[in-house]
């Protein structure tokens, strides 16, 4: 049912999409956090979560073993169980309350094959099998940041961990002008991943407009040319940034470690309004 229900974070908020009979968007503190379409799994209204998905289709075909750090209304998991049949995913939200209201309105028991850990991001990620994740999704915020402890170099290590050799990470920043806390984040995952790139529209990559970009890593070579033409086709018409040009972004930025002091991006008022 539409309305405000109260969560461990604060309130939260279900809105019906009158346009889309089976859709619904979560959110929080009045910051949008998910839109799912109960009747069209593979529908995604935020384009930041369609470049997640780009990145998720040009992923070798097959059933996935899938961590989601973040739940939100589990917008990726269902995608990736509606497209890879078969797969299994572990999520990772701290928020017990969040995950009963979307368990209850939004249908999240029909998701096959699905495990919810009530943990922050830090402690559920120690509790996870080494080289037991072909996907691993960073998308937690508190509010409308992403919390530090998520973003340091120790946590990448521990995510490199879980990750299987051909396993890919992706991260959701939110960041505007100047970018400098992308450019920190980015540079902590080159500290531990070998092959990275960032996709993200122009305006953003610009520091033009306050938006989401989408950090992917792997121990293995990613398929750069099909993510570049996926972005580009797409809705978003994103830009993949890489190798010498990545370098050229994180322009000497240096990675975050626990303990840094580092201030969050928070988006202007006016861009929920």
């Amino acid at each position: 049912m539409p309305g405000r229900y109260p969560v461990d974070a604060g309130e939260a908020e279900l809105l019906r999409d009158l346009d889309r009979p089976g859709g619904w968007l979560l959110s929080m503190a009045g910051v949008p956090q998910s839109y799912v379409d109960l009747d069209d799994p593979t529908y995604l209204d935020f384009e930041y979560v369609r470049l997640m998905a780009d990145v998720i289709d040009v992923i070798d075909e097959g059933p996935l073993d899938a961590v989601h750090v973040g739940a939100g209304a589990c917008t990726l998991p269902r995608y990736v169980a509606a497209t890879r049949p078969g797969s299994r995913h572990i999520v990772i939200d701290p928020d017990a309350a969040l995950v009963a209201l979307v368990r209850e309105q939004l249908r999240l028991k029909s998701v096959p094959r699905l495990k919810v850990r009530i943990a922050d991001g830090r402690v559920g990620a120690t509790g996870l099998h080494d080289a037991s994740a072909d996907l691993f999704v960073l998308d937690a915020f508190s509010g409308a940041t992403m919390p530090l402890d998520l973003a340091t170099a120790e946590y990448m290590g521990d995510v490199a961990r879980v990750l299987k050799d051909s396993g890919t990470l992706l991260v959701n920043i939110a960041d505007g002008k100047g970018l400098a806390f992308a450019r920190r984040v980015v540079a902590t995952v080159r500290g531990t991943f070998r092959h990275v790139a960032l996709l993200a529209e122009p305006g953003i990559l610009r520091g033009r407009r306050f938006g989401n970009l989408i950090v992917v890593a792997s121990p293995a070579p990613l398929a750069l040319q099909a993510l570049t033409r996926r972005a580009a086709g797409g809705l978003t018409q994103a830009r993949c940034v890489y190798e010498d040009e990545l370098v050229n972004f994180v322009a000497g930025a240096a990675p975050i470690r626990d303990g840094d002091s580092v201030i969050a991006p928070v988006p202007p008022p006016e861009l929920f309004e």
